[in-house]
């Protein structure tokens, strides 16, 4: 398509103030035929090509550059295999997560990655940044349940990678490779994914807290419980305000800080992991703490977690950060993501997957305040300094795209930079996969 309009609608991402470009035309093919097709003729022209899911990402990856030729997956949206023998799906890459998460529960199946975009993200652009999401402490991200893929290359070639049995070690694992690519080495058409049994009902803690730091020191405590919950997240008083002026839930009138749990284990295992959160919590200093009984009520606080950043997005432009750390350097992380916004004068909201040391402070700005942006730039600079410090990385789950190529070369050593630049090279010896982006 060539119309402007529409594709204005294509030229960007989800990450705030990252740079886009004019794209020469987007393509939305509806097959791996078809996309070679696209390919080849970029190879042939030495046109850039950038691969496109929903666009729900958070690091500018998607990014349109000028003159490029943007390929929008979001018309591959076929399931076109549930394998409940081998525990198994085949999808094509615009398949959105919720809608496949959905088909495999009819077959008692379930795929575990949960990124809090879930009911919009589609599995090619989960594949393309590892995703993550709630369940991850426990089950892993995206990498972890990626069997295999199929892929066109930098040389134009449809290849199939991976494989679908339970075990497989021959030749290196291309497969892994691509995933967290962020669309620098080719185009991925199908995915074929592992599945699990269906997760059993869960049991949910909850804490309030008067600090971040606080809470920090229950997520510390329960890593050192060795309790492995299926879920912990953390939600400051910002996001619950902002939740509830988007959808008056009441949950900002009781706590600062809300630090959710939950257990999925059977039977009295269930009640051990639970009855120990919620020791870690009030040894942490909860305010209030307790397990719900009323599942309702559990699922609420839940859904106020995956609402957060689009409840402040409405209020004002949001730089989102996506460092990771120890678990134990949870409470450290903090304390200076707060440090932080005192020191450069900003609103800064945390939500965490809190449980694996993800954290995702977001810099909240007024419209058009041009100097309340620099500031909002200062602070996430200053995070990412303090994550390394802190023995973290700069991104756990939403790729460094444009928003994290700074601090990816200050996290890696030189040479390791360079061994990644040279699979680039042997991938894409004509560098038309999403030049400019990672490494470039």
């Amino acid at each position: 398509m060539t119309d402007t309009d529409v594709i204005q609608s294509y030229v960007h991402d989800e990450a705030e103030w990252a740079p886009y470009g004019a794209p020469l035309l987007v393509v939305r093919p509806r097959s791996t035929d078809e996309i070679q097709v696209v390919v080849k003729a970029c190879i042939e022209f030495g046109v850039p090509l950038v691969t496109r899911g929903a666009g729900t990402g958070l690091s500018g990856g998607a990014n349109a550059l000028d003159g490029c030729v943007v390929v929008s997956t979001d018309a591959m949206k076929t399931i076109r295999e549930i394998n409940t023998s081998e525990h198994l799906a085949v999808v094509e890459p615009g398949v959105v997560n919720d809608i496949l998460r959905a088909a495999c529960a009819e077959h008692g199946l379930w795929y575990p990655p949960d990124p809090a975009s879930s009911p919009w993200s589609t599995i090619g652009g989960n594949v393309a940044t590892n995703a993550g999401g709630l369940c991850c402490v426990k089950y892993g991200v995206t990498r972890d349940y990626v069997l295999g893929m199929t892929v066109v290359t930098g040389t134009g070639e449809i290849v199939h990678l991976g494989r679908r049995t339970a075990k497989g070690v021959a030749g290196y694992d291309l497969t892994g490779l691509m995933v967290g690519s962020e669309g620098t080495l080719g185009v991925i058409t199908e995915v074929t994914v592992r599945l699990r049994p269906m997760q059993e009902p869960e049991r949910t803690v909850a804490g309030y807290f008067a600090s971040v730091v606080d809470a920090g020191k229950a997520v510390a405590a329960v890593a050192a419980s060795g309790v492995i919950p299926s879920a912990l997240e953390l939600i400051d008083r910002h996001c619950l305000a902002a939740v509830d002026a988007w959808k008056n839930m009441g949950l900002s009138v009781d706590a600062d800080v809300v630090l959710l749990g939950r257990s999925d284990a059977s039977g009295m295992a269930g009640e051990h992991e639970a009855s120990e959160m919620l020791r870690c919590f009030e040894e942490a200093g909860a305010t209030w703490a307790a397990q719900s009984t009323d599942q309702d009520e559990a699922d609420a606080l839940f859904s106020a977690r995956r609402l957060a950043y689009p409840a402040l997005e409405r209020l004002g432009p949001v730089l989102t950060e996506d460092v990771c750390v120890p678990k134990a350097a949870v409470p450290e992380m903090l304390e200076r993501i707060e440090a932080a916004a005192v020191a450069n004068d900003v609103l800064i909201a945390n939500i965490a997957h809190a449980g694996d040391g993800n954290l995702h402070p977001l810099i909240s700005t007024p419209i058009g305040d041009d100097e309340a942006r620099t500031r909002a730039q200062s602070a996430f600079d200053q995070i990412i300094a303090d994550a390394l410090d802190l023995g973290g990385t700069v991104t756990g789950e939403h790729g460094v795209g444009l928003l994290k190529k700074g601090g990816l070369s200050a996290e890696l050593e030189p040479a390791v930079v360079e061994m990644h630049r040279s699979v680039k090279k042997a991938l894409d010896p004509h560098h038309i996969f999403n030049p400019g982006k990672v490494f470039d």
